[in-house]
């Protein structure tokens, strides 16, 4: 696999996988949208991380560094995917019969997962795991 956005995509099928599956199990156990989706997408950061990191971009950047910058663009995607989704599946179910309201959580929930995906995978290539900004040019 050359492409990162290829092994980007292996490594998210295993990091969906766990996080998409904890995130089901809790939204059924409990019905809480926002602590099964955050509980279910910080395990899926962590497999996320290490894959990512040794995997996709084989970074040599910091780890400290590497893990600021992961943790926040995790944030940022988490919330903007997930309350976009969730919106997006009111708006869209809203627009169809009564009968799959019911579903609306579980819609958004995948729509989500969707847009994080993309957003994650460009914050990853370019902030979190991006050499060539730790890279220092020293001028003489």
């Amino acid at each position: 696999m050359k492409g990162s956005f290829v092994r980007f995509l292996v490594v998210g099928l295993v990091n969906t996988a766990v996080g998409l599956s904890i995130m089901y199990v809790l939204l059924h156990m409990f019905h809480h949208y926002w602590a099964a989706t955050f509980i279910g997408n910080a395990a899926g950061a962590v497999v996320s991380y290490v894959l990512n990191r040794i995997f996709t971009f084989k970074s040599g950047v910091h780890l400290s560094t590497s893990i600021l910058r992961f943790i926040l663009v995790i944030g940022v995607c988490y919330g903007l995917s997930y309350y976009i989704g969730l919106q997006f599946s009111s708006w869209l179910l809203h627009q169809l019969p009564a009968a799959v309201h019911p579903f609306k959580k579980d819609v958004g929930i995948l729509i989500g997962t969707g847009l994080y995906t993309l957003l994650n995978y460009t914050g990853q290539k370019y902030f979190v795991f991006n050499a060539k900004k730790e890279a220092v040019v020293v001028h003489d």
